[in-house]
């Protein structure tokens, strides 16, 4: 078993997992590959998508045949009804993605991972809109916390002054937005499923959304070079070309390295999945929310010393709004949960 029993162990392997991945993720989307003199940038998201989501899946199976007991039957997917809902949620996450690499170009990577521990804002909207759920009041005092944070942040960028480098951080933004957007769509989805679908498990999940991403992904980098050239590539403003899966293998072929850092990258968001659902069913959800603040305030830091970020005074006022909002949340949830479970055992 690749776990160890008490919580600080597996918060340290989660961690440490997570510090890899966006360490390698920056390095794969932002940094240049090649010589000095004709640098070069591997622009292949759907292709990283597809590597990442495949071995999230062979490792999510083992998992599930790892964990599950002799007589029980654990199938992927438990029923034909299923499918939709979990086709719907490997949909958006795998249109998430490539938005969220997009948006690398236009801002850097500190803003980023900040935008990223703001997902509460866009869960907590379509809940409200989609499912017509309500939530306490501190819960709309923490996303006004947060949403002050980025916005203090974006608006103290040192390159803010500059005409260009607004109208390109704006646009960033906006791509951000959309990734954000699908992110909510995800996570309210999965929520629904294993509320309607009791007792999907975790690995489960992990295993038949891994799949279905793999299929999607894969299916669409075959029929890109042919979209290309229709009309609606076109519109789309797709150029006729060979596709993104050739111009991957062939940039890989100049540059082993993007090969091995994009490999690596995928492992260590396969094994960081089977973290997140372990941490998940066995110690809950707040050490994972811990675990997940912690790790995006280290890779913000690791970001900041390895790649040579500089942050204003403000924006790390910025910073501070954003994670101590989080944090503030993770703390009253904590209290919520107790408080429910101390008047259950009154009642009983």
């Amino acid at each position: 078993m690749i776990f160890t029993s008490g919580k600080s162990p597996c918060k340290q392997q989660l961690t440490i997992d997570s510090l890899t991945w966006g360490f390698l993720q920056e390095r794969i989307t932002t940094t240049a590959y090649g010589p000095e003199t004709a640098p070069e940038k591997f622009k292949a998201p759907i292709v990283i998508n597809t590597v990442q989501s495949t071995l999230a899946c062979l490792l999510g199976y083992v998992y599930l045949l790892s964990t599950r007991k002799s007589s029980t039957d654990l199938p992927v997917f438990p029923s034909t009804s299923i499918v939709f809902p979990l086709l719907l949620v490997a949909l958006t996450s795998s249109l998430a993605s490539p938005f969220g690499y997009a948006s690398l170009a236009h801002v850097d990577y500190i803003t980023f991972i900040l935008a990223k521990s703001c997902k509460l804002l866009p869960v907590m909207a379509l809940h409200v809109t989609l499912f017509r759920r309500k939530y306490p009041l501190y819960k709309y005092a923490v996303v006004a916390l947060v949403t002050s944070g980025v916005a203090v942040f974006t608006l103290h960028h040192p390159s803010g002054k500059k005409k260009g480098a607004q109208t390109s951080s704006a646009w960033g933004l906006l791509l951000l937005s959309i990734n954000l957007l699908f992110d909510g769509l995800t996570n309210s989805t999965q929520d629904h499923i294993y509320k309607a679908f009791k007792p999907y498990t975790g690995q489960q999940m992990m295993c038949g959304l891994n799949l279905l991403s793999t299929l999607l992904t894969t299916g669409f980098l075959f029929v890109e070079p042919w979209l290309n050239t229709t009309p609606i590539g076109a519109y789309l403003g797709m150029k006729p070309g060979q596709g993104e899966l050739a111009a991957a293998m062939d940039f890989i072929q100049r540059y082993p390295q993007v090969g091995r850092d994009v490999l690596a990258f995928a492992a260590c968001g396969a094994l960081g999945q089977v973290f997140i659902f372990y941490t998940l069913s066995t110690f809950g959800s707040l050490l994972l929310v811990t675990v997940t603040v912690t790790r995006k305030m280290l890779t913000m830091i690791l970001s900041v010393v390895w790649f040579g970020h500089r942050l204003t005074p403000m924006q790390w006022l910025g910073v501070g709004l954003v994670f101590g909002g989080v944090g503030l949340e993770a703390r009253l949830s904590k209290r919520e949960k107790q408080a429910k479970a101390a008047a259950a055992k009154k009642q009983t």
